[in-house]
């Protein structure tokens, strides 16, 4: 509805293409954003340039909806697996996981990634994994990320539809 805090991001997320609803009347806001769903989102907003080679991972059918998607940004060095050759497709993904794939796609555009924050004011900063630390860093800094209720940065919590549609557009307004 237009009194959800998020529609302006939601509306032009959908009007640019990074997003379609859930149907052709829906959106699910408050709905889990997977790891296919997020590249598929970076994939639009490249306007899905060809993919050329073999799967990257095994668990990524080269029929599946988001195979190109999925092939694409992990050959950019925007995604990684989840090891043993799997990317989890159907997996939601969690804020630090986030982070890190937006800054990957960040150094792939050229942006300069540089700027970062001591996430010591975090209840749970402690549990920022290691391999993200840097990203969530850059995240918080850029105002992609914020806290939680509580001073909790949430990293291992997952990210709904509306809050990575309003990150995306703040990350293309910077």
């Amino acid at each position: 509805s237009k009194d959800h805090w998020a529609y302006d991001a939601i509306t032009e997320a959908v009007a640019a293409g990074y997003f379609k609803g859930v149907s052709d009347t829906a959106f699910d806001p408050e709905g889990t954003l997977t790891r296919a769903m997020l590249s598929q989102i970076l994939y639009a907003m490249e306007d899905k340039p060809a993919v050329s080679g073999a799967a990257t991972f095994s668990d990524v059918a080269a029929g599946a909806w988001y195979a190109d998607a999925v092939n694409w940004t992990a050959a950019q060095g925007i995604v990684a697996g989840m090891g043993e050759n799997s990317f989890a497709p159907d997996a939601p993904v969690t804020r630090e996981q986030l982070s890190l794939i937006l800054y990957g796609y960040a150094r792939y555009k050229g942006y300069d990634t540089s700027a970062s924050v001591s996430l010591s004011g975090y209840a749970d900063r402690d549990s920022v994994a290691v391999w993200a630390a840097d990203s969530m860093g850059w995240a918080v800094s850029e105002g992609l990320i914020s806290g939680r209720p509580g001073g909790y940065l949430d990293p291992a919590g997952t990210a709904t539809r509306a809050e990575v549609a309003q990150i995306l557009m703040n990350f293309c307004e910077d």
